[in-house]
């Protein structure tokens, strides 16, 4: 079992398109290609942090939970309102985390922060929100699939030496 990161993936929103300058033609492509994407690296018994802004219409989430691999967990970002939250398919919900990965100490939130807990004892910062456009901090990582080639990463990924 691995653990798997993602934010932004914003499924069915052509604004996004636009906005973050996704290479798509189309919302239905930009779709496809998250979902292929997300099942071609995540397996069914992987664990999967959405770090929010899910899905452009809330009635579309339990469908598109069911298609994704992996037991999903969600930390609501500013695009997902309470029928995303509420739908069926995530095994929990809510706004912040904190959990060890592999002897590290993570800081789950969909926004990044100027600091945060353990942030001088080696605790990392995971979040979305700035879909690959914000500064990098030491120890803070963007885990949105804009700047990871539309797909969720793994820690290792995150912090493998460039």
């Amino acid at each position: 079992m691995t653990i798997f990161f993602t934010a932004d993936t914003h499924f069915g929103d052509h604004r996004t398109i636009n906005i973050q300058k996704r290479p798509f033609d189309s919302v239905a492509e930009m779709d496809s290609v998250l979902i292929e994407r997300w099942n071609g690296t995540v397996a069914p018994d992987d664990i999967v942090w959405h770090l929010g802004d899910v899905a452009r219409r809330p009635a579309d989430v339990p469908t598109l939970l069911a298609r994704l691999n992996g037991i999903k967990h969600l930390l609501r970002g500013n695009n997902d309102p309470d029928e995303t939250v509420a739908a069926q398919g995530w095994a929990s919900v809510g706004d912040y985390a904190e959990i060890e990965v592999d002897g590290r100490r993570l800081v789950l939130c969909h926004y990044p922060f100027r600091s945060w807990n353990g942030q001088h004892k080696g605790a990392l910062n995971l979040h979305g929100h700035s879909h690959g456009r914000l500064k990098p901090m030491p120890r803070q990582y963007d885990v949105g699939v804009d700047p990871h080639h539309f797909a969720p990463v793994c820690l290792g990924q995150l912090i493998a030496p460039a």
